[in-house]
Parts: C-alpha cells; structure tokens; sequence
C-alpha cells in the first residue's frame, strides 16, 4: 500500500509542515501524518506570527528558503515593526493573522509540494530495530517504513486538558491526545517530563464595546516577513485593541483559585514563565491592580476575539463572570472557554545539534516535543530537522548553524546543551550576537545557505546578491559624499541638532544620534538624486551598517575570537569517565550530552572553565 519514504512526519503543526515541505523540495520522498487533515497548520493558540526575536525567526526561516514567512504575508490582516524606538538588534515584526487563511496557505502550498503525500490517521509507535528508525505503527495497525522519521507531535502526546475540576483527554480542544509514542520511546530508554501550556477564552466581538478601549492600529507604511516577491505588504489593516483587567476582575477570578488546576496541584507540569495565565498573574503580581488585555481579531470576516493576556484553567462560569468586569466586555458573549494542556515532552539534552536523537539513528523531534513554545520556535526546529532528515538518508553533509549565524542556531543549541525545564521562548537577550542577527539582514546571512541546500531559488540568491553589493556601493558613496554648511544648516536646524561649520561626510553625519539616512537626503536635492537608485531595503541596510559600524566589528571580532575553538572536533570515542581531573558535575554533564565540538561543550550548564582548560589541554591544545 505504501513505498518506503525516505521521511516520514508525524504532525502537522508549523514544525512539521516545515519539515515536511523542506525535505521534499530539497528531493526526498515524504509522507505526512496528521490525525486530521482539516487542522493542518492550525493556529492553536494566538493569531499573529514574529514578535520580539520571534520575528527573526520568521525572516531567518524564510530566508532559507522555508514557507512560514510566505504563508504568514499572504494571511497577514495587521503588521507592526516592534520596538522602533530602540537600536536595531531590537527591531522585531510582527502580523496578526487571519487564522483560516492561515491554515488554508499552508494546506494549499503543501498540496502544490511535489513528492509530498499525506496520510490521515494517529500514529501509535514507532518501528525500531537495531539502534535505528525503520517507520511507523498506525491506529488501524498498519506499518508504513521510513528511512527516517521526524516526530512533530506539539501538545498531543498523552495531553490532557484542565477546566477548573474538569480534564478530559485531548491535545487540543476538540482534539483527541495522541497515545502509544512517549510509550515507546521510554521502553527504548529516552527520558520524558510534562509541560503545560494555556490559551484564553475566545469571545463574540460583536458583543464587545470598542469605544471604551484603546485603538492599536498597525504600521503607516506596512512591512511583511517574506523576502520574496511572491508576496506584497498589506494595504488595509484591521485594527487590534487594548483594554486591561481591574481589582474587581481579580477579586472575582479568585473566587475560583481553589478550584484551578494550577493551584489544587492537578497539573504537574510546568508553564510558560514569559506567558503566564492570567491566575498566575494575579498570584504573582499581587501589588499590581491591572494587567494589560490585547484584543484581537482571529480573521478578515469572523467575528472570533482572540483575548490575548486573558490565558485561564479556571472553572468556566468564573471565567465568564471575570470577563464581563473588563472595561469593553460588559455585555461579552463567550464562544469557548480558556483551558490549560499538559503534555509529554523530551528533554533536548537526547538530541544532537542536527535534531536526530542520541538514542535512535535517524529519528529527529522538533517543536514542543523538545520543550519549546511558540510557532515559530517550532517552525525553525522543523525546517533544521527536515532538512537534516533529507540529508542523512541522502548520505550529505548535516546543516549546522553557529550562534553567530542565526536566531535558530541560539534556540537550538540552547536546547541541546542547556536543556529546559519549562517551555522554552526566544528573546533577544538570548543571543550574544544579536546586533549582528537582526531581522533586516537574514537574507544575507542566510539565503547563500538555502540556495545551496536547494531551497531558495536562484532569483532569490541573485537578488541577495545584489542587495549586499548595492550597500557595499552606497555606503563607499556616503563615506565620499560631502555636504556644505549652505547646503545642510537649514535642513540641520529642523532636525533640532548642531549646525556644521565645514564640509561634512554623509557618512560622519550619518553618526549622529537622531538622524536618519532619510532625514540626510530630504535637505540635499543632490544626494537625492544620487540614492534614488536605492531600495528602502538597501537604503535602511546602510544606515545601520554606518551608524552602528564600532559595535558590530566588536561583535565580529568576538566572533572570530571564539570561533578558533568553537570548531575544534571532540572524537566521539572519548572517555569522559577516565578524565578523573574533570569536576564530578563536568564529567556527567559532557559524558550525557556528548558534544561533538569545544564550542558546544562550552556552553553546557555545569562545564566549568577550569573544566573546559583541562579538556582542550586532553585535546592537544
């Protein structure tokens, strides 16, 4: 009934559509398995994509040549560029999206990937034999072989879902939980944990009083994520809104604490520290007599209110009476109440950096499997462990990025060497390149590897081409261009900073705090005349690459300094156990997460310096 694949994903949320439509394009045969083809690429939680760091994801996806920017673009219904009034490391987009379009992009654009299949049933068990993935066990007991597998289950292994005093099997609300895998993965000898996780009530915006909340409108002159021309930036925007709870909110959302799951010590697992429920905030933040409330709209046309902030366990006729005590929600009507989910998933330290499990050749997790939170965490996570998958059953080369390369490589060998014990979200504070990271510039760092890999196309890898060569020659041209006391004073006072005496570089200028490329060009026709051949995108490229030019060479030099060990091969026949000069906590933690290089050792919680001394002077160095 089936060939052998040489891949063989199993769910498909956004890390297993990445993965799925990675290794297909990249040549291999894939079957994709989801226990419903109608909630492929679901939005399960929030409708809206990128955010802080999480928005470099998405652009770093992209620029490999993966879909989540395209799909995001094409669904967008708000965009916003985060954290403008900070430096550009910090710059972080971001869309609200409309969650049927969504899913329906993803849908069609898997169905338009040549060698990809679908298979529409729950997975039970894995097919092991010798060490290695040969496939995988149906509900209807149907064995389909693989060369590899990769395992994209999110919150459905063994999920459960808590209303108040109430929880029933599921890996999300009106889903079943997916059982038979964590089983058989522990008999193999993995070590599993639980996690929990929460979503908010969804309301009737028909009933809400947007005239008592404050307007959060999306950018004036709108971006997108995808650096392609198959997608444009959104022309009309829906508007999204602010609202925040009050002392009357908590006080009724207390009524119910010995009643939440949270607190009655029901759910074991734990939450997500940066998205806590709404319960946890109140217990946490007594002082605090309002929390904010982002209310969003799930779609173009449906009237679905997304209550973002509004995450809850609690019993539902709390939820209910708490909602109506927000300012705009007096007469709400709920279409569904907030739950929380606990589910099974596997430490990361079990991997390597290419995704493939330790325990099992060629089998590869990613997404919340591995701990993580977040669509975009486990869309990069799919994306690596697809293209990995394809690369070791077409005996190639693995892809491994460098924490100074990308966002995904930071998450992912955070993941490896440091594990989590609560769901994982990205920051920028996570990464210590992160000027030289930034959401602008993924493309050039990035694209060369997709076009390579045989994912981005060549009009792409041509075009980032030719936005590095068009920056390198603007900025040669700014750092020559001259403007005159007569020419720059007038346009200078109106910028409200000093007034030049002497002839001036663009480029000198250009340093000032405050002032943009674009303020520059507005008071010289000359210099306007000489940029106009310039993209936006060229253009914002070079003012960052000159203004903040110090910082970034220090980072590059941080980089090449750390980069002459980080290389450094540690042989896989090593003995740990033998190094008695090694800390006791040293010699467990490298000889359990085996690091294949002195950099990943380096980062390993409880590797210590005089550790890492002792083991590159073993090494020869």
């Amino acid at each position: 009934m089936f060939p052998i694949y040489d891949v063989i994903v199993v769910g498909a949320g956004h890390a297993g559509c990445e993965a799925a439509q990675a290794a297909a394009k990249m040549g291999s045969s894939v079957l994709l398995c989801t226990m419903n083809m109608n909630t492929i690429a679901q939005m399960s939680c929030n409708p809206a994509m990128g955010g802080v760091a999480k928005g470099q994801i998405v652009r770093e996806i992209d620029a490999l040549g993966g879909k989540s920017g395209i799909i995001s673009d094409k669904s967008t219904i708000q965009f916003r560029m985060l954290n403008r009034s900070k430096g550009p490391a910090m710059w972080s987009p971001r869309s609200q999206n409309d969650r049927m379009r969504f899913a329906e992009e993803w849908r069609l654009a898997l169905e338009a990937t040549p060698n990809l299949d679908f298979w529409q049933e729950m997975i039970t068990g894995l097919i092991v034999k010798d060490g290695r993935i040969k496939g995988v066990k149906t509900g209807l007991g149907i064995e389909i072989r693989s060369k590899s597998v990769v395992l994209t289950n999110g919150t459905f292994l063994n999920g459960i879902i808590h209303i108040g005093e109430k929880k029933m099997g599921g890996g999300r609300t009106g889903e079943s939980a997916s059982k038979g895998i964590t089983e058989d993965l522990i008999e193999i000898g993995f070590e599993s944990g639980r996690m929990k996780t929460g979503t908010p009530p969804r309301v009737d915006g028909r009933s809400l009083n947007y005239s008592l909340m404050e307007v959060q409108e999306g950018d004036e002159n709108p971006e997108k994520f995808s650096y392609s021309d198959e997608t444009t930036p959104i022309k009309n925007q829906r508007n999204c809104w602010i609202t925040y709870t009050n002392k009357e909110v908590h006080e009724t959302l207390e009524t119910g604490f010995d009643r939440s799951p949270m607190f009655n010590g029901r759910i074991q697992g734990l939450g997500p520290r940066y998205c806590p429920s709404i319960e946890d905030k109140i217990n946490r933040f007594a002082e605090r007599e309002r929390h904010q409330i982002f209310v969003e709209p799930e779609g173009w046309n449906t009237v679905e209110i997304y209550v973002n902030g509004f995450s809850t366990s609690l019993p539902e006729d709390v939820q209910y009476k708490a909602i109506r005590k927000i300012q705009g929600f007096e007469n709400a009507k709920m279409f569904r109440p907030g739950y929380a989910i606990e589910y099974d998933f596997f430490p990361p330290t079990q991997l390597k950096l290419t995704l493939e499990t330790k325990l099992v050749e060629n089998l590869y997790f990613a997404g919340q499997i591995n701990g993580t939170t977040g669509y975009e965490e486990a869309a990069a996570q799919g994306l690596m462990a697809g293209i990995n998958a394809h690369n070791k059953v077409k005996e190639k080369e693995p892809f491994i990025l460098k924490r100074s390369e990308a966002y995904i490589a930071v998450l992912i060998d955070d993941l490896i060497n440091k594990g989590t014990e609560e769901p994982y979200r990205m920051f920028t504070s996570r990464a210590e390149f992160r000027l030289l990271l930034r959401q602008d510039n993924a493309d050039l760092r990035l694209t060369p590897y997709g076009y390579k890999l045989g994912l981005a196309n060549e009009k792409e890898y041509l075009q980032t081409l030719a936005k590095a060569e068009k920056t390198e020659e603007l900025t040669k041209k700014l750092e020559k261009f001259r403007l005159s006391p007569d020419e720059a004073n007038i346009g200078l006072e109106g910028l409200n900073t000093a007034l030049i005496k002497e002839k001036i570089t663009v480029e000198k200028l250009l340093k000032r705090p405050n002032i943009g490329l674009q303020d520059i060009i507005n008071i010289s026709d000359l210099l306007k005349e000489e940029t106009i051949e310039y993209s936006n995108a060229v253009k914002e490229q070079t003012e960052i690459l000159i203004k903040y030019k110090s910082y970034i060479d220090k980072e590059r030099q941080m980089v090449e300094k750390i980069s002459s060990m980080e290389d450094l091969q540690i042989p896989a026949t090593i003995e740990y156990a033998n190094m008695k000069a090694l800390s006791a906590e040293g010699r467990q933690k490298l000889a359990k997460i085996q690091p294949q290089t002195v950099g990943q050792a380096s980062r390993i919680s409880g590797v210590s310096p005089a550790d890492m001394s002792i083991l590159t002077i073993y090494l020869g160095r």
